[in-house]
């Protein structure tokens, strides 16, 4: 495994966001170079815009996963299934540290709200993130390396993701499409927050990021937010993947078949029309 120096602190602060850190950090040890793909990982942060989700450290290792399975296998079913295979195995590894993978349980905070949101930045809550971004780095990277490993796999011959089929629509170049696997049924079948959603609001940012490079990402961000309020007339506010499908994955398989045999196409269809 290679080594690289850092201090994740420094970095932390520089990037901005922990889903924007755990891209660029876990793109930095393959060799991988997506500036405008990881700034675009901004708004997952807080758990998917603030809404106390699944953590954003984790949506940003998924999206280098998905680079690094894209360079080694392509745009076919087996990188579709190695990311969201390695996206399982580090949540396994982020979850040993934290005990849960939701950004509310992890902060204390309620980042929808002005007062607990201010709670967080001036009662020193946010080295929270900063110590546990320190701490799991390392551990992720191993995970990160573990979970692409080829050993013992079979590959299927077709593997679907939800977040997947929402970027073809949407037009995404091979590359892009492969890098979202891992946000499939909640990331990594967790059953949490909708990959899909996740997978539109990033493709969303990244656009808008090659239109205008020198745009600035704020917590305030009306092209995320209209994604999100009009994905909550779809749902009926359901925002868990386990409460919209009404069930859990029981494997990438399982998933894949949903998706292949018609499973939540209302919602990638609207997705896929998002501008």
């Amino acid at each position: 495994m290679k080594k690289v120096k850092r201090n994740t602190t420094k970095l932390f602060l520089q990037k901005g966001s922990c889903s924007h850190l755990f891209y660029y950090l876990l793109n930095q040890e393959f060799g991988n170079a997506n500036e405008i793909e990881e700034r675009a990982a901004d708004p997952l942060a807080g758990g998917i815009y603030q809404m106390g989700y699944q953590c954003g450290m984790v949506w940003g290792s998924s999206l280098a996963l998905g680079a690094e399975s894209f360079r080694r296998y392509g745009n076919n079913s087996a990188a579709i299934f190695m990311t969201i295979k390695a996206t399982q195995h580090v949540i396994e590894s982020f979850i040993k540290y934290t005990e849960s993978i939701e950004c509310n349980d992890i902060t204390q905070t309620d980042f929808t709200s002005k007062l607990s949101l201010a709670k967080y930045f001036f009662t020193g809550k946010f080295f929270t993130c900063f110590s546990l971004a320190n701490k799991w780095a390392p551990e992720a990277i191993k995970a990160a390396h573990e979970g692409l490993s080829q050993e013992k796999i079979t590959f299927p011959k077709k593997c679907f993701s939800c977040a997947s089929e929402v970027l073809k629509k949407l037009g995404a170049k091979d590359e892009e499409i492969v890098m979202v696997a891992g946000f499939a049924g909640g990331l990594g079948l967790s059953g949490n927050g909708c990959g899909a959603l996740s997978a539109a609001i990033w493709y969303n940012k990244f656009k808008e990021i090659k239109v205008n490079p020198e745009l600035k990402y704020t917590l305030k961000d009306p092209s995320t937010q209209k994604i999100i309020d009009d994905f909550h007339e779809v749902t009926d506010f359901k925002v868990l993947c386990s409460d919209i499908v009404e069930r859990k994955f029981s494997s990438i398989e399982d998933h894949s078949n949903y998706i292949e045999n018609g499973g939540c196409r209302n919602i990638i269809d609207f997705l896929s029309h998002v501008k």
